[in-house]
C-alpha cells in the first residue's frame, strides 16, 4: 500500500496544473482501491458551496457545474463533522443529497473524508460503490491518507493562485499570506521579484571537451565576479555599517583557489563541464548548510548560491536585475541575501518578503539596522505571477497582501502615516528618564550586534547595553576572527557607550545560529551543542574572545561578561575559571584593567528551578524571554506551523519570569530581561510590575517602550499583574492588557489603530 500511495503521490506532483492533479488523483484511487466511483469536492470559501471539481465513474459534465450548499448532503456532513463518513446504504441517510447530474443513483455504498490542510477546510475525497457494504477499516485508513496528501496540493493551487477562477469567480489575485516577522512596519508598493540569473537545476552535466579552455572560461567568470564584488564593497561602505560591509569580504574569500574556484577547477579536470562543475560544487556546499535546519546557517547557504549565480550569470552571459526598479519596490525572492541592499537603491526598497529564511537571518537583521518592514518564511508564495503588482508588507503580524483592495491599502496607509506621527511625537521623550507617573525608575538598556544600532540607539536614550550578540562578528567572517579583530570590534561598542555598562554576551552558536567555517550537524540543534556548551568545549575559543573583551575594556572598565545556555552549576564554575585564567593573563602582559562583572542568562526551564544557587555565583543574571519561551512552550517561533503557539504571555511564562525576579532579588543579585518581552510595551507593563527593574530590547522599541511606562503608575501596574493571574489563557490575558492601555489612551502606542481589538496582532 505504501508503493502504491508513493506512486500516486509522485504522478499528482508531476501533474501540470491543478485540474490535472485532480484527475490523476481519482482515477489512481478509483484503481487503487478498486471501487467503481472516486470523486473530489472542493470548497468555495467565498459562495461557501462545495464544487463537484473532478470524478471517475459519475458524468463528467457534472464537473464544475455540480454544487452542494455547504451542510448539504453527506459531503456536507463530512465537512462540518471534519471526519469520515463510512455508510453501506448512503441513500437511506437522512442528510443524503441526490445530486441528477452526477448520475450517482446506483450507487449504495459511501465513504467519504474531509479534505483539511492546517485546520483548514479545502473539500471532501469521497468513494462509492454499486453494493451496499460498508468500507473495511484498511480502505478508509488509505482514504484518509490520500486525503492528506491531497490537501498540500490543494493547499498550495490555492496559496500560488492556481485555482483562482476555478469556481467560476473573477480570478482576481487578491490574497494574503502568512510568514514571520523579519523586522516590524508597513510598506506598500509595487513587487519587484529578485530573480536569480538561471537555476541551477536547469544545468546538465556535460563531457568537456577542451580542459584548459573551460578552465580560461571559469578564470574569466571569476575575474569578473571578483570585480563586481568588489565594486559592491565599495558602494556598501557608503550604505552599510562595517559588520554588513565584511560580508563582501568573505565573497571574495570564498572565490579563492584554495575555496569555491578550486573545487570547481577540480571537477572540470575530472572531466565536467564548466557550468555542470560549478553547480556540482555550489549544490553540494548548499545542501550541506541547509540540512543542518539552522537560520544563521541557511542564510550562509543563500550567500553560495547567490555566489554561484553570479559565475553562472557571467558564464551563460546573463545579466541580473534588469527589469526596472519601481520607486517604491517591494523586493520579493525565494531566499533575498544581503547583497540585495547594495544591487538596489537603499531609497527605493519600500519592503521585503522573502520565502525562506528566519527572524534571524542576516538579511532580517540588516533590515532591522536599515529599518525596512520584512516579512520572511512565507510559503506557497506566487513568485512567477507578481512582477509589478500592489504589495502590502504588514510588518506587525507577518502578513503579506496581494493586489489589496482600495480600502484596504487605504487603511494601511493610514497606518504608515499614523506611525510617522507617532514617531515624531516620540521623540520628545528620548533624553528624559523612564519614570512611572508614580516615581518609580526603570533603566532601559538596548540590544545590539550592529555598528548601524549604536547611534540610534544614544540618539534614543539607551542607559547602556544589555545585550550584545558577539556572535555576529564571527558569522560575518570565513574563520575565526583573531584577537586583535575582536578587541577591535569590542573597543567601538565600549568606547561608543561609555561610560554606560556594554553586557557582552560570549559567543552562542548552535540552535538558529551558526557558522560557515564551523558547522553543527545535529538532528535536534536547539537541545545539542549550543551556547555554552560548544565554548567550554572549546576553551581555545572561548578564552581568546575573554581576552579580546577584558583588553578592550581596557581605560574604560565599563565591561560586562555574559555566559548564555546555562543549565548547571558545572558550567558556570568552569566558565569563571576561565574568566579568571584570561584576567590574570592580561595583567601579566600589562594590561590595566577591572575585573568586569560576570552574569549568566536565564533561557532553559532547568535554570529557573535552579535560580537560587545560580544567582549566588554571579553578579546579575538576564533572562532571554526568547529562548525561555519557546523552552518552556516546546514551540519554534521561526516555524510557521506552530508560530501562533509561542505565546509570550503563556502563564506559564508569566510565573517563570515571576519566580525568577523573586528569588534574584531575595539573593541581593540584579536581574534583566533581553528579548521581544521587553520590547513590547504589553509584556514591559508586566514586567515592571513583577520586579524587573532593567529591560533590555532592541533600538526600534526604546521610546515607545518608555512612552507607555511613562504614563503608567506602579500600582496600576501591580493591579494589573493581580488580575492577569487569575487567567489562565495568553490570549485573554493579552487582550485584557490591550484593554487596560486603551482605557488610558495608549493603544496606537503598542499596535497600530487598524489592528486594535485584533488578538492577531
Amino acid at each position: 500500500m505504501l508503493e502504491i500511495l508513493r506512486r500516486i503521490v509522485q504522478e499528482v506532483n508531476a501533474a501540470p496544473d491543478l485540474s490535472s492533479a485532480l484527475n490523476v488523483m481519482v482515477t489512481r484511487v478509483r484503481l487503487s482501491m478498486g471501487t467503481e466511483v472516486c470523486s473530489i469536492y472542493l470548497l468555495d470559501h467565498t459562495a461557501n458551496c462545495y464544487y463537484l471539481m473532478a470524478t471517475e465513474g459519475l458524468n463528467k459534465k457534472a464537473v464544475g457545474t455540480a454544487t452542494l450548499q455547504f451542510s448539504e448532503g453527506l459531503v456536507g456532513q463530512v465537512g462540518m463533522r471534519e471526519e469520515p463518513i463510512n455508510l453501506d446504504d448512503a441513500p437511506s441517510h437522512p442528510k443524503f443529497r441526490f445530486l441528477q447530474e452526477t448520475g450517482e443513483e446506483p450507487f449504495h455504498s459511501f465513504l467519504g473524508v474531509p479534505i483539511i490542510h492546517h485546520r483548514k477546510l479545502l473539500g471532501v475525497l469521497v468513494v462509492q460503490q454499486r453494493d451496499s457494504r460498508r468500507f473495511d477499516q484498511e480502505e478508509e485508513a488509505f482514504l484518509v491518507t490520500i486525503s492528506a496528501q491531497l490537501a498540500a496540493v490543494v493547499a498550495h493551487a490555492e496559496a500560488t493562485g492556481a485555482i483562482d477562477g476555478i469556481f467560476g469567480g473573477t480570478g482576481s489575485l487578491t490574497a494574503k499570506f502568512d510568514g514571520v516577522v523579519g523586522c516590524i512596519g508597513v510598506a506598500i508598493g509595487k513587487a519587484f521579484v529578485a530573480y536569480p540569473p538561471t537555476d541551477f537545476k536547469s544545468v546538465p552535466d556535460r563531457a568537456v571537451k577542451n580542459v584548459k579552455k573551460e578552465l580560461r572560461t571559469l578564470n574569466d567568470a571569476v575575474k569578473a565576479v571578483r570585480s563586481d564584488i568588489r565594486a559592491l564593497s565599495e558602494k556598501a561602505s557608503l550604505t552599510l555599517p562595517p559588520e554588513e560591509h565584511a560580508l563582501f569580504q568573505v565573497y571574495e574569500r570564498m572565490l579563492d583557489d584554495n575555496a569555491l574556484a578550486g573545487e570547481i577547477r577540480r571537477h572540470v579536470e575530472a572531466g565536467n563541464w564548466v557550468q555542470g562543475a560549478l553547480r556540482e560544487v555550489v549544490q553540494k556546499h548548499v545542501a550541506a548548510f541547509e540540512a543542518m535546519e539552522d537560520a544563521y546557517l541557511r542564510a550562509r547557504a543563500s550567500d553560495v548560491r547567490d555566489l554561484g549565480l553570479r559565475i553562472l550569470a557571467y558564464l551563460q552571459q546573463a545579466k541580473t536585475l534588469t527589469a526596472p526598479i519601481p520607486e517604491q519596490a517591494i523586493i520579493v525572492g525565494e531566499d533575498i541575501t544581503p547583497t540585495i541592499f547594495v544591487d538596489i537603491p537603499r531609497e527605493r526598497i519600500a519592503g521585503i518578503v522573502s520565502l525562506h529564511g528566519s527572524s534571524n537571518s542576516h538579511m532580517s537583521i540588516v533590515a532591522r539596522s536599515l529599518g525596512i518592514p520584512t516579512v520572511v518564511g512565507v510559503g506557497e508564495f506566487p513568485l512567477s505571477r507578481l512582477e509589478g503588482l500592489q504589495l502590502i508588507v504588514d510588518g506587525h503580524r507577518g502578513e503579506v497582501i496581494i493586489a489589496p483592495s482600495v480600502e484596504v491599502v487605504r487603511q494601511y496607509q493610514a497606518i504608515i502615516d499614523e506611525q510617522a506621527v507617532l514617531s515624531k511625537e516620540l521623540e520628545v521623550v528620548a533624553d528624559l528618564p523612564c519614570e512611572t507617573t508614580d516615581g518609580h525608575r526603570i533603566k532601559l538598556f538596548v540590544n545590539t550586534g550592529l555598528m548601524a544600532d549604536v547611534n540610534i540607539s544614544l540618539q534614543r536614550g539607551a542607559e547602556g547595553v544589555g545585550l550584545y550578540r558577539t556572535e555576529i562578528p564571527f558569522m560575518v567572517r570565513d574563520r575565526f576572527p583573531s584577537e586583535l579583530e575582536q578587541m577591535e570590534i569590542y573597543r567601538q561598542q565600549l568606547e561608543a557607550f561609555h561610560p554606560a555598562p556594554v553586557t557582552m554576551r560570549t559567543l552562542d552558536i548552535g540552535g538558529d545560529k551558526a557558522l560557515p567555517y564551523f558547522p553543527i550537524q545535529e538532528a535536534n540543534p536547539f537541545l545539542g551543542w549550543r551556547g555554552i556548551r560548544v565554548t567550554l568545549d572549546h576553551p581555545e575559543i572561548f578564552l581568546v574572545q575573554i581576552r579580546a573583551m577584558l583588553w578592550a575594556s581596557e581605560s574604560l572598565d565599563n565591561l560586562r561578561i555574559m555566559l548564555p545556555m546555562v543549565s548547571s552549576m558545572m558550567e558556570i564554575d568552569e566558565a569563571m575559571h576561565l574568566i579568571h585564567r584570561a584576567y590574570l593573563e592580561v595583567l601579566e602582559e600589562g594590561a590595566h584593567v577591572q575585573m568586569p562583572e560576570v552574569g549568566l542568562m536565564i533561557e532553559v526551564p532547568a535554570a529557573v528551578y535552579q535560580i537560587r544557587d545560580f544567582a549566588q555565583q554571579c553578579d546579575f543574571v538576564s533572562v532571554g524571554s526568547n529562548d525561555l519561551t519557546q523552552y518552556l512552550l516546546a514551540v519554534d517561533r521561526n516555524n510557521r506551523r506552530v508560530a501562533s503557539l509561542y505565546q509570550a504571555m503563556h502563564p506559564a511564562v508569566l510565573r517563570a519570569l515571576k519566580q525568577i525576579v523573586d528569588v534574584a532579588t531575595e539573593e541581593g543579585t540584579p536581574v534583566s530581561i533581553c528579548g521581544e518581552m521587553a520590547g513590547d510595551p504589553r509584556s514591559a507593563l508586566l514586567l515592571m510590575a513583577m520586579g524587573y527593574e532593567t529591560l533590555s530590547m532592541s533600538a526600534s522599541s526604546l521610546l515607545r517602550v518608555k512612552w507607555v511606562l511613562r504614563k503608567i503608575g506602579m500600582d496600576a501596574a501591580k493591579e494589573l499583574l493581580e488580575q492577569v493571574w487569575k487567567m489562565d489563557n495568553a490570549a485573554v490575558i493579552r487582550s485584557h492588557v490591550d484593554l487596560m492601555l486603551d482605557r488610558a489612551g495608549l493603544g496606537s502606542f503598542i499596535r497600530p489603530t487598524l489592528f486594535q481589538g485584533s488578538s492577531s496582532s
